[in-house]
C-alpha cells in the first residue's frame, strides 16, 4: 500500500471494472448501507481490490470501466448490444461509488468514451507486452480471451483461478488467436452480434481448423459438401465480417494514462476510511485501519469533526497561488491534478450569460492553498480611471501589444481537454454546469463531476443559500475575495478581461481552493445525513442534462411574437380608453399611486388601504375582490395589466432572448433554489407563460420546432393527487388511479353520495376543486371563494371529505406535526423540505408553514419523480437511434423536439421510461402530445 516506484518484474494487473461490478452484485447477497442504498456489488468490489493488492502484492495496477452503453460499435452496427435488459435498479447507485472506491484506494480509475472496457484492456495488454511487462487480465469475460499470449493471462476474480490456453480451448475448441474468427461465426446473442445463422461455437470451430481463418473459410464457401450450410456461408458472408469487427478487441486506442501511471498509490487514511465508514463497511475499515496507521475513524467517524477538519485545513493552509503563463506550467499543473484523481476547477468569463461568454480564464486547484490560475484572453491594460482600477482595451488577448504574456488559446485547450475529460480525474465544480457550457463551447467535455452547490443543495435544502461566498463562510469561516473588489462595481466596473493579472489570479485560484475545500466538507455527509442517492442518482446526475438542454435551447417564431405584441398593444390601448371613460379622466394606467387615487379617492369604491409611503395598495387581490363585487373599472384593470405582462415579459422580451449564434433561446434552469425540488427556469423564465387565456397560450404557440421535426409534451397526469393517494395510503384513490377510474367522479360521488353515472358537471367540478384545494391546505373560506358558495356549505364538503378519507387528515396532522419536530418536511426519495415559520407566532405565518408542510412532500416527491425522469430519459435517447431530444421542462412536463418521422417510436419509449422511472403502489401516468408548436403538444 506504498507509492514507492513498481519492480520492473511486477506484472501489470488490468481489472475489467464493469465486468466485475455485474459479477459481485450477483455473486453477494443483498446488501444495505445505513442509509438504504444498496451497496453488495461495491462492497465486493472494495474486497476485491484489497485482495489484489495485498495477497497478490500487486504494484502496478488500473481498474478500466466501460464509460457508457454506445461505442463505435453502435457506428458499425447500429443494433450491437440493442437487446440488453437495463441494469438492475439496486445495481445503479453503485455504479457511481465503484469508481469512487477505485479512487479511495488510490487506483487508476480510468474510462473513454466511445469505446468498452474490454478495448482499453486490449491497448493497455499491448503496450504493456511491447514493454516487456507481463500483463494479468483481472476477468473471466470470455471476450477477452482472445487477448491471451505469452506473457498476458486472465484471472477469474470470483474463483481465483487462472484462465490460459487450455480454458480457451475448452470454451471455443481453437486457440486464442482464433477466437476472433469462432466468435464472428457464431454471433452473441447477449451483445446481439449477429454472426452466422445455424453456425455455433462447436461448428464454428470445426470450420476455422479446417479452413485455418474466417477470410479463407468464406472465399472458400462453395467447397463446403453441405448445401444448407454452404448456401448459410455464401448468403452471411457480410454478417460473418460485420460481427468480426464487433467481436475483435482495439488494441490501438490512444492510451487515456500513460501505461507507466498504472500503479498502486499511496493510500489516504482519511480518504479511504471515510469512504468505507459511510458504506458500513466495519469489517473492512477494521483491517485496513492498522495498515495505514490509523487508530481511530478518519475525522473522528462523524461528518462534524470532518468539517472543523476541512475548515481547519483551510485556514491553516497557506496560500500558493500560481500564474500560469507558460505551457510548461500549464502541463505540469495538468500532471499534478492527474494525479491527484481530483482538482477543483473554474473559469472566468465575460458574462453570466454561459451561452454567450467569452472564456477568459480558468483556474485549477489540487489541495488546500495550492492552487493556479491561467489567464487566456485578458487584454492591455489602458490608463487608469479614478486612479483605482486598470482598464483593458476589449478584443482577444494578444490583439493589443502591451496584452500580457498568455498561452495560446488553443494550445491551452489542447492540452486542458485530456484532464477535464479524463474519466479517472473528478471535476469539482461550484455551478459547474455553467462551466460545462462555457467549455463546451470551447469543444471540451467535462466529465465525472462532483457540483459543491448542488451536494450543498441535496444535504440542506433551502435552509440557506448555496452561492460559494456564503457557503465558504458558513462551513469554512472564510471571505473569499468578492468579484467587485476586483472589478469596481456600477459605472466604474470593468470587465474581468481586463482585470490586472495578479489580482485575477489570487480571485480566480482562491474559487478553486475554496470549492474543492468545501467539497472535502460536503461529501462526507452525504452518507450519514441519508442523501447520498438523492444527490447522486437525481441532483448531480441531472447537472449534465439540464447542461445539455441549455445548450440545444429551443426555435421561437419572432414574426408570430411581433404579431401578438402589436395586438397586446392595441387591446391595452382600448382597454385604456374604456377604463379613462370609466374613471372620468385620462391617468396613468400602469401608475400604482395614480390608480389607488382614482379607485379610492374619486370613485370611494370600498377596501382602500395606504401603505408607508402614503399610497394606496392595488395589488391584484385588492383589484380581484373589487372586481367580484361587480365593479369595472378594476375588472378592465386587471386585463390592462396581463395584456401588458404578456407584450413586455414574453412578446419582447423573449425576441429580444433569441442568440443570434444560434437563432433560440437558452434559458437557464435552475437546480438549487426552491424548497421542493422544483427546477426554476431563468434568463428568460419559460415557466410561467400564462396557460389558461387565450393571450397566454399565443405566447406559447411562438414556441416551434425546426423543420422536419414536431414538438412533444410528455406530462405527468394529476401527479401530486396520486402521490396523496400513495403517501397518505388512502386504498379507495390508489384503486382507482390503479384502474384509471376518473378521480374527481369518485371523489364527488363518495362524498356527496351521488352515482358516478350521469353525474351533474358542477358536483364534479366541486369535487374536483376540493381534491386539489385539499394538496394545498384549502380553507371553508378559500373554497367558498373559488365555488362561490357559502361558506358553511363550503365547510361541509370538507367534512364530508375527511369522513370519507380520513387517512388523508392523519397525513396532514402527521406532516405538521414532523415539520414542528425538525424544522422540515420530506420526500419520498429524503429530500428535506425547510418550514422555518412552522412555530411562528403570527397566526398567518404559521399556517401558510403548516400548508407547506402539508404540500411540500407531494410538490417536492413531484419533482424528484420529474428529476429522475429527466435524467432516465437523457439516458435513454442517447442510447437509441431516435434523434429525439429534451428541451424544455416546465412542472410537471418535459419537452422534446422530435423528427417527424419518429412520433410514435419516440412517443412510446418516453411514456415507457417515464411511467417506469420509479415503482410505487400508485402508477405515475404519462400522457404524450405533439404539435407543430407547444400549445398545439401540450
Amino acid at each position: 500500500m506504498s507509492d514507492q516506484t513498481p519492480s520492473p518484474q511486477s506484472p501489470l494487473y488490468l481489472v475489467d471494472g464493469s465486468g466485475y461490478i455485474f459479477r459481485a452484485f450477483h455473486a453477494l447477497p443483498p446488501l444495505n448501507r445505513p442509509d438504504g442504498t444498496p451497496v453488495n456489488a461495491v462492497y465486493g468490489f472494495c474486497s476485491m481490490l484489497l485482495k489484489l493488492i495485498e495477497d497478490l502484492k500487486a504494484e502496478r495496477l488500473a481498474v478500466i470501466f466501460d464509460a457508457g452503453r454506445l461505442s463505435f460499435r453502435n457506428e458499425i452496427y447500429p443494433d450491437y448490444k440493442a437487446h440488453r435488459p437495463e441494469p438492475p435498479e439496486e445495481l445503479v447507485p453503485q455504479f457511481p461509488l465503484i469508481r469512487d472506491a477505485t479512487r479511495a484506494f488510490a487506483l487508476p480509475c480510468i474510462e473513454l468514451p466511445g469505446y468498452e472496457a474490454d478495448d482499453l484492456i486490449a491497448s493497455y495488454a499491448k503496450a504493456a507486452r511491447e514493454a516487456g511487462q507481463e500483463v494479468v487480465i483481472v476477468s473471466a469475460d470470455k471476450d477477452l480471451m482472445q487477448l491471451i499470449q505469452d506473457g498476458v493471462s486472465l484471472m477469474d476474480p470470483m474463483k481465483a483461478k487462472k484462465i490460459g490456453l487450455e480454458e480457451v480451448m475448452a470454451k471455443f475448441g481453437v486457440a486464442p488467436d482464433k477466437v476472433v474468427d469462432v466468435q464472428a461465426l457464431a454471433g452473441d446473442s447477449t451483445d446481439n452480434v449477429p454472426g452466422v445463422p445455424g453456425i455455433g461455437v462447436k461448428t464454428a470451430a470445426q470450420l476455422i481448423g479446417e479452413y485455418g481463418d474466417l477470410d479463407t473459410l468464406l472465399a472458400r464457401a462453395g467447397e463446403i459438401k453441405q448445401p444448407k450450410r454452404r448456401q448459410t456461408l455464401i448468403d452471411n458472408a457480410d454478417k460473418a465480417r460485420v460481427s468480426r469487427e464487433l467481436v475483435r478487441l482495439r488494441d490501438d486506442v490512444e492510451l487515456p494514462d500513460p501505461l507507466d501511471s498504472l500503479h498502486v498509490g499511496q493510500m489516504s487514511a482519511e480518504v479511504v476510511l471515510s469512504f468505507l465508514e459511510q458504506q458500513g463497511f466495519t469489517s473492512l475499515v477494521a483491517k485496513l485501519r492498522p495498515h495505514l496507521g490509523a487508530s481511530k475513524p478518519a475525522h473522528g467517524g462523524s461528518s462534524s469533526s470532518a468539517a472543523a477538519a476541512a475548515a481547519e485545513d483551510m485556514r491553516a493552509a497557506v496560500r500558493d497561488y500560481e500564474l500560469i503563463q507558460d505551457e510548461p506550467a500549464l502541463a505540469h499543473w495538468i500532471e499534478m491534478a492527474t494525479e491527484a484523481g481530483i482538482v477543483g476547477f473554474d473559469t472566468e468569463t465575460t458574462s453570466l450569460d454561459a451561452h454567450r461568454a467569452v472564456l477568459v480564464g480558468f483556474s485549477l486547484a489540487v489541495a488546500p492553498g495550492r492552487a493556479c490560475y491561467v489567464p487566456l484572453r485578458h487584454v492591455a491594460p489602458r490608463k487608469a480611471r479614478q486612479g483605482a482600477l486598470d482598464l483593458g482595451a476589449a478584443g482577444e488577448a494578444g490583439a493589443d501589444e502591451g496584452a500580457p504574456e498568455q498561452i495560446p488559446v488553443d494550445r491551452a485547450i489542447t492540452l486542458l481537454r485530456p484532464l477535464l475529460e479524463a474519466p479517472g480525474v473528478l471535476k469539482v465544480g461550484q455551478n459547474i454546469k455553467y462551466d460545462m457550457i462555457v467549455m463546451a463551447r470551447e469543444g471540451i467535455e467535462i466529465a465525472p463531476i462532483d457540483d459543491t452547490m448542488v451536494m450543498s443543495y441535496a444535504l440542506d435544502g433551502t435552509r440557506h443559500g448555496h452561492g460559494m461566498d456564503e457557503l465558504a463562510q458558513i462551513h469554512l469561516g472564510v471571505t473569499p475575495i468578492s468579484y467587485d473588489e476586483v472589478t469596481g462595481k456600477g459605472r466604474d466596473r470593468i470587465g474581468f478581461d481586463e482585470v490586472p493579472l495578479d489580482r485575477a489570479r489570487d480571485y480566480a485560484a482562491e474559487d478553486a481552493d475554496v470549492t474543492l475545500n468545501l467539497h472535502r466538507l460536503l461529501k462526507p455527509r452525504l452518507g450519514p445525513e441519508g442523501v447520498r442517492a438523492l444527490y447522486e442518482r437525481t441532483d448531480r446526475a441531472l447537472v449534465p442534462v439540464l447542461a445539455r438542454m441549455e445548450r440545444r435551447g429551443i426555435r421561437i417564431d419572432r414574426d408570430m411574437l411581433g404579431k401578438a405584441s402589436r395586438e397586446f398593444a392595441d387591446g391595452m390601448a382600448a382597454l385604456e380608453t374604456r377604463i379613462h371613460e370609466l374613471a372620468g379622466e385620462s391617468f396613468n394606467v400602469g401608475s400604482p399611486k395614480q390608480l389607488g387615487e382614482i379607485l379610492f379617492d374619486k370613485l370611494s369604491l370600498p377596501g382602500g388601504k395606504k401603505g408607508k409611503t402614503g399610497a394606496y395598495a392595488t395589488g391584484a387581490d385588492i383589484l380581484q375582490k373589487l372586481a367580484a363585487d361587480g365593479h369595472e373599472l378594476p375588472a378592465k384593470v386587471l386585463d390592462w395589466r396581463q395584456l401588458a405582462k404578456l407584450k413586455n415579459t414574453y412578446a419582447d422580451a423573449l425576441a429580444e432572448a433569441v442568440n443570434p449564434e444560434t437563432g433560440r433561446i437558452h434559458t437557464s434552469f435552475a437546480l438549487t433554489v426552491t424548497t421542493t425540488g422544483r427546477l426554476s427556469s431563468n434568463d428568460p423564465n419559460l415557466q410561467n407563460i400564462p396557460v389558461r387565456t387565450e393571450e397566454g397560450r399565443r405566447i406559447r404557440r411562438a414556441f416551434v420546432p425546426e423543420a422536419g421535426h414536431v414538438l412533444m409534451s410528455a406530462d405527468y397526469s394529476q401527479i401530486e393527487l396520486r402521490l396523496l393517494a400513495d403517501i397518505a395510503n388512502i386504498q379507495a384513490l390508489r384503486q382507482a388511479f390503479r384502474e384509471g377510474i376518473d378521480i374527481h367522479a369518485l371523489t364527488a360521488s363518495q362524498v356527496f353520495g351521488v352515482p358516478v353515472q350521469g353525474m351533474d358537471p358542477i358536483t364534479r367540478r366541486r369535487a374536483k376543486a376540493i381534491n386539489f384545494g385539499i394538496i394545498y391546505g384549502i380553507s371553508a373560506f378559500g373554497l367558498a371563494q373559488q365555488l362561490d358558495i357559502p361558506q358553511s356549505e363550503a365547510k361541509r364538503y370538507i367534512e364530508a371529505y375527511f369522513e370519507r378519507y380520513p387517512g388523508i387528515r392523519d397525513y396532514m396532522e402527521r406532516a405538521k406535526a414532523d415539520a414542528r419536530a425538525h424544522g422540515f418536511v420530506t420526500t419520498i426519495f429524503g429530500r428535506k423540505c425547510w418550514t422555518p415559520d412552522i412555530a411562528a407566532k403570527n397566526p398567518a405565518l404559521r399556517a401558510f408553514a403548516e400548508r407547506a408542510a402539508i404540500n411540500a412532500p407531494l410538490q417536492g416527491s413531484a419533482a424528484d419523480i420529474v428529476r429522475l425522469a429527466m435524467v432516465a430519459l437523457d439516458e435513454a435517447l442517447e442510447a437509441s437511434p431516435l434523434g429525439a431530444r429534451m428541451l424544455l421542462q416546465v412542472h410537471d412536463e418535459i419537452l422534446l423536439e422530435v423528427p417527424e418521422a419518429e412520433v410514435e417510436e419516440t412517443a412510446a419509449l418516453v411514456k415507457r421510461v417515464m411511467e417506469d422511472v420509479v415503482s410505487r403502489p400508485v402508477p405515475y401516468v404519462v400522457e404524450v402530445g405533439t404539435g407543430l408548436d407547444w400549445d398545439a403538444a401540450h
